[in-house]
């Protein structure tokens, strides 16, 4: 009968906390990788949500210039109407005239109020596109804490051999890579932060 030759216990131990090591360290690398696409997430949502800050209140501030045109044509016209309407010793070309004016500046302040409506909209539109983006910033920042200490705890692990320090590191990276896709996608508010 050949002799069969058993490992060394401690041989097989060393080999074990290597390979725990060695796969502690390659989930780590994973969490990196997350922890960059949520740092890179919160940048982008970050300027985007500022970009259009900016472009609605540039339309806000367009909306009221059109605001003061139409209402300043509003006025004239109402100045002209009172004239019109008032006995006076207006020769009737003159009349037609100013009856005339009084039409155009009126035409005026509904071209300046359609005009204003569609300025609105486009306004309302770029706020709620900054709410979407405002709303998905504080998705990749929590992501970004949960995955770093995600990538401490797996440290902590592989030098401590620790599988429960793992599985913490493990839950925590669970936790982040699901508030980075959240931060994409926006499925769930984050419950704690309350509405603006």
């Amino acid at each position: 009968m050949p002799e069969v030759e058993l490992p060394n216990p401690e041989h097989l131990e060393h080999q074990g906390s290597k390979s725990f090591s060695r796969r502690v360290a390659l989930t780590t690398a994973f969490y990196a990788v997350v922890l960059a696409v949520a740092a890179l997430g919160s940048k982008v949502a970050m300027k985007e949500m500022l970009l259009a800050q900016q472009q609605s209140s540039d339309q806000w501030a367009f909306y009221q210039a059109k605001s003061i045109r139409e209402h300043e044509y509003r006025i004239q016209k109402m100045v002209l109407e009172t004239q019109l309407a008032a006995p006076s010793g207006l020769k009737p070309e003159e009349r037609a005239k100013y009856e005339g004016l009084a039409k155009r500046f009126g035409e005026e302040e509904k071209r300046y109020n359609g005009e204003k409506k569609e300025i609105e909209k486009e306004a309302r539109k770029l706020e709620h596109e900054r709410d979407l983006h405002r709303a998905r910033d504080p998705n990749f920042e929590y992501a970004e804490i949960f995955l770093q200490i995600a990538i401490v705890t797996a440290s902590v692990a592989i030098l401590a051999e620790s599988k429960a320090m793992f599985l913490f590191s493990l839950t925590a990276a669970i936790l982040g890579t699901l508030l980075t896709a959240n931060g994409f996608t926006v499925n769930f508010a984050l419950p704690f932060l309350g509405h603006h």
